[in-house]
């Protein structure tokens, strides 16, 4: 049997939805802070630079952050709860 369900919502509601913080902010502030960090650069050394300083482990940082929030997001989509010692 195939089941499937179509949910039409904003990001807004989905995020509400799945419990996810509200990083708006975070985001903005972030955002602003890069654009003005690229302001100054004038050529690809500092560019290169500036990519280091944000991203310090390069292409094995993303990776991580993408595995970390892919096992995020399939833990709340099975229901189940990250395990803690002795458990």
């Amino acid at each position: 049997m195939k089941v499937n369900v179509e949910i039409e919502c904003s990001p807004e509601e989905a995020r509400r939805f799945l419990g996810l913080p509200d990083v708006t902010r975070v985001n903005e502030a972030y955002v602003d802070a890069l654009t003005n960090a690229m302001q100054g650069t004038t050529n690809f050394d500092q560019l290169n630079e500036l990519t280091k300083q944000v991203a310090p482990m390069g292409q094995m940082g993303l990776k991580l952050f993408q595995q970390f929030i892919e096992s995020g997001v399939a833990m709340a989509m099975s229901g189940t709860k990250p395990r803690k010692d002795g458990e």
